[in-house]
């Protein structure tokens, strides 16, 4: 799919997911900036580094993502596509769920926390990387990773603050798309499934979720953080998805399609 040296900017929170598909992008070659909690990810630097046996290129630019200024944004972006000589594609997997909880009891420092961390440095992020590649006049991929909590399609209860900015990164995607195809710049999302550390499953009890799951999903399972996600990624990043853009792909195992069972199961 042509993503040989292909220069990623992935931001990333330390998690399963997003670590191992830094992991799988390093193994097909690509040169890559991790981009959140500089101390953590200079761990998962040398777990991938060390994986591979070779010398991998994948560098860490700190950044904090709840920062309010925008120019924050734009030093750490202009650093990361300094390391990486410029800029081909940008995953943002960053994202900060907290507990679940009743929206009438949320308090209002976690509620900003929530839009801060998942919908304003979307917003910066976004921004800072399309300027990049819209002067670099060679266009490029821009990929969200949101959840299947964040469409029409939406799951459980107890989420209303982090549903309700994944929905608007699912829009931002949408009405971006327009704005920046002039430029080369395609823009998409992948709304995940659920994984066994999300809230939900946890909320229900581990051993309980592992069990009833093979009753409440198609595919009898929890999404699969180390590999279910990788793919989707690599096929948007790619020059094979050149014509693909404003969409969400949803990689969920059809959770979402019985999301009334799923409940009723749990």
């Amino acid at each position: 799919m042509a993503n040989a040296a292909k220069r990623v900017l992935i931001t990333s929170n330390g998690d399963e997911i997003s670590v191992n598909v830094a992991l799988h992008l390093a193994k097909r070659g690509c040169r890559l900036v991790l981009m959140g909690d500089e101390k953590g990810l200079r761990s998962v630097r040398e777990r991938i580094v060390g994986s591979l046996n070779s010398a991998a290129a994948v560098e860490v630019v700190g950044l904090d993502m709840e920062e309010e200024r925008e120019v924050a944004f734009e030093e750490a972006v202009d650093k990361a596509c300094h390391v990486l000589g410029g800029l081909d594609a940008f995953v943002h997997c960053y994202t900060y769920e907290g507990k679940m909880q009743d929206p009438l009891q949320l308090p209002e420092e976690e509620f900003k926390k929530i839009v801060r961390t998942n919908f304003l440095s979307a917003w910066f992020l976004l921004k800072t990387v399309a300027v990049k590649l819209r002067d670099g006049r060679r266009g490029g991929s821009i990929v969200f990773l949101t959840s299947i909590i964040g469409s029409e399609r939406g799951l459980y209860p107890g989420a209303a603050a982090y549903g309700s900015c994944l929905a608007g990164v699912q829009q931002l995607v949408r009405t971006c798309a327009m704005d920046m195809g002039r430029h080369k710049i395609r823009v998409n999302a992948i709304a995940r499934g659920l994984h066994l550390e999300d809230e939900y499953p946890k909320s229900v009890g581990t051993d309980r979720a592992k069990t009833l799951v093979k009753d409440a999903a198609p595919l009898h399972r929890w999404l699969d953080a180390k590999n279910d996600v990788a793919s989707t990624i690599i096929y948007l990043i790619s020059d094979g998805s050149c014509y693909m853009t404003g969409t969400t792909i949803f990689v969920d195992g059809g959770q979402s399609l019985v999301r009334p069972r799923m409940r009723s199961y749990m």
